[in-house]
């Protein structure tokens, strides 16, 4: 039988650990390039399949972070896996296409209009949020936020039991993401911008 008197040790009584929302490296695809409406599209499919450039060094501070975390997330894309692995130095994970980015679907602008893939960007996430512009099949605003939601959620179960927890994922996405958990009572206690490499570190 055990003893009433004996000091509680389950995860329960842990404090909360932290929530780290780190953005992936530099990939490898040049976005030094003008291309028309079509050719971002195919541009685009290249580098949501791409890895990132080569001999990129993480930010210590960022490595350092990654090596106290209890938990690993990832998404499924290749370039989210190599930064993974280039952060958590050998630490177990299973990539997660839950956490993959949000769409970015070009309209179709005539094809005398050419862009760098940056300005396509912008245009194309625009469209998505503000006119929920996508493709036939093609996730919308909306199962976006469900699936930030969702993600935040997962995130804050680790937390709650008093582990650390690192997300690697995209821009976008952490951004929705940082939304809902901050809506769910975390607070974001340090940013590191929004580039390659960006983190968001939350607290309860």
């Amino acid at each position: 039988m055990s003893d009433p008197t004996a000091p509680d040790t389950t995860s329960s009584s842990a404090a909360p650990g932290w929530i780290l929302l780190a953005r992936h490296g530099e990939p490898a695809l040049s976005r030094k390039i003008r291309l028309n409406a079509a050719e971002y599209r195919a541009w685009w499919d290249r580098y949501e399949a791409g890895g990132l450039l080569a001999d990129q060094v993480p930010p210590p501070a960022l490595v350092e972070m990654a090596g106290k975390a209890d938990t690993v997330m990832v998404s499924s894309r290749r370039r989210a896996i190599e930064t993974a692995h280039a952060l958590v130095q050998g630490k177990a994970f299973d990539p997660d296409v839950r956490m993959i980015e949000a769409p970015l679907p070009a309209p179709p602008l005539p094809d005398f209009l050419r862009f760098n893939p940056k300005v396509w960007g912008f245009i194309s996430r625009f469209c998505w949020w503000f006119f929920d512009y996508h493709d036939a099949g093609q996730e919308n605003r909306s199962g976006a936020v469900a699936r930030a939601r969702d993600l935040a959620q997962r995130l804050i179960d680790e937390a709650q039991a008093g582990r650390n927890v690192i997300a690697v994922a995209h821009g976008f996405f952490n951004f929705l993401v940082a939304l809902q958990l901050k809506s769910l009572g975390w607070r974001q206690v340090e940013g590191r911008g929004h580039r390659y490499w960006s983190t968001k570190l939350f607290k309860r």
